[in-house]
């Protein structure tokens, strides 16, 4: 679990150990288990960290997603029969926590040229997961395009896990879509892979996103 003074520290000075965590990822960056997201010191209430190190202790049913805890940022590509892909974008995911029995999420994404440069801000996602005590996630995620989810899964091992969903409602301006499905997983190294496959604009459910992610913060 999290916290000061939770885990081992070594009597080295290294950073201290915490329970069930993927410790010293080769291609994490070099300070990111000094670092968090963004917080609001003078909030009345506990923040949301996205650093096991710092902050109130992760809730007991967040165990299963401990490892997706901290920011993690790569480079992904989105492929679709309906778009003229495919297309390549940057992005950001946070997973964070303020203690109680769910996850906060976010994801932010930029469209990338053919030499890696920065085109434009793309899709954003906001949401929440939420480990029940018998082992289901319950995930809810909402798009800027006007799109929200709400996806049942589990934790597949203890570094992936896998949800689809169960209800999709849109906006009368979104796009259609009827149905996704995610698989997270850490991969060698420690990093994050995930897909999404997508049944959307009268395709079939297909791959649509899919990215590798390196560890930021956490």
């Amino acid at each position: 679990m999290s916290g000061p003074g939770n885990g081992t520290d070594g009597a080295d000075g290294t950073e201290p150990t915490l329970p069930g965590t993927i410790t010293g990822p080769k291609n994490a960056a070099p300070d990111s288990a000094r670092r968090n997201k963004p917080r609001w010191d003078d909030l009345p209430i506990p923040d949301d960290t996205a650093n096991l190190r710092e902050g109130p202790d992760l809730h007991e049913q967040c165990l299963p997603l401990l490892p997706l805890i901290g920011a993690w940022r790569g480079t992904g590509e989105a492929v679709y029969p309906t778009i003229d892909g495919p297309y390549h974008f940057g992005q950001q995911l946070v997973f964070a926590h303020d203690g109680r029995p769910f996850v906060s999420y976010e994801s932010r994404s930029w469209l990338l040229g053919p030499d890696g440069e920065v085109i434009r801000p793309a899709a954003r996602e906001t949401g929440f997961w939420r480990p029940q005590p018998d082992g289901t996630l319950e995930v809810l995620i909402v798009h800027a395009t006007g799109i929200a989810e709400i996806y049942y899964g589990r934790a597949r091992s203890l570094t992936s896990w896998e949800i689809e969903t169960d209800v999709v409602a849109r906006t009368v301006t979104a796009k259609e879509v009827a149905g996704a499905h995610r698989l997270y997983g850490l991969v060698d190294g420690g990093d994050l892979a995930y897909v999404d496959e997508r049944e959307m604009m009268g395709q079939p459910k297909q791959p649509h996103l899919s990215a590798l992610l390196h560890r930021i913060v956490g």
